[in-house]
């Protein structure tokens, strides 16, 4: 099983090591490239619109030019968001977070593909990014992306946002989470709440050492460590099919 996380915007403020590891050394090539190019982009003025910076974050262009050299620190320490805070990596047990560093990958504007263990410096780059010259992101590393993930084996459950969906889909064998709030009788979607609810999923995923090999059997899983879900039909045409987690108020 492959859970599909997306980075936060959130992140930690520095590094600690000089050390630097990346799972994925079939990526080095297109990292080289979005790297260099993003260093060159934050010492032009227009960085901050390309990057949808606001004024107040002109650190981050900053910290963006001295990526070569910046210092790292482990994926499961860099993203500080809400479904980060809620999947909670830094506090699982042993058993735990090695089954989190197998089963887990972070898309990335910048790296392509993190494992938690993967230590990498703090950055600033959304995969919705069109990055002079090689445009949008995610167009730009979907070949790349695919040839790596196309030849693994077993369940995908999609934990995406649709900003680094549009990088890979992993077919029928996936299996896309949609949370869905239910207050008097209607369903509704509400981001923040996605977002956190995300976190504990991936959280109760990485915690049991089941590996649901279908979307019936992830499903069951699920609703056995009390999460309340609702799986769809079969989409057809190669498409995930997709699981509603239902939240209340």
């Amino acid at each position: 099983m492959l859970i599909l996380l997306p980075p936060s915007e959130g992140k930690a403020e520095r590094g600690t090591s000089r050390a630097r590891r990346l799972s994925f050394p079939e990526l080095a090539s297109p990292r080289e490239k979005v790297l260099d190019a993003l260093v060159s982009l934050c010492h032009t003025p227009g960085a901050r619109d390309v990057l949808g910076l606001s004024d107040g974050q002109s650190g981050e262009i900053e910290r963006n030019r001295t990526l070569p050299a910046a210092r790292t620190l482990p994926v499961a320490d860099l993203y500080t968001g809400v479904l980060y805070d809620n999947l909670g990596l830094g506090a699982l047990s042993p058993e735990a977070r090695r089954r989190a560093d197998r089963r887990i990958i972070v898309f990335s504007g910048l790296w392509g593909l993190l494992r938690p263990s993967d230590r990498v410096p703090p950055y600033r780059l959304s995969m919705g990014v069109r990055l002079p010259p090689m445009g949008g992101l995610a167009a730009f590393w979907r070949p790349s992306i695919a040839g790596v993930l196309d030849a693994t084996k077993g369940l995908v459950v999609d934990l995406r946002s649709a900003t680094y969906a549009a990088a890979w889909q992993p077919g029928e064998r996936g299996v896309a989470v949609r949370v869905l709030r239910e207050a008097a009788g209607k369903r509704t979607v509400v981001s923040h709440m996605a977002k956190a609810t995300r976190g504990v999923v991936a959280r109760s995923l990485v915690e049991t050492p089941d590996r649901p090999r279908t979307a019936g059997d992830l499903a069951d899983l699920l609703a056995g460590l009390g999460h309340r879900v609702e799986l769809a039909a079969p989409a057809g045409g190669n498409r995930p099919r997709t699981l509603d987690v239902i939240v209340g108020e």
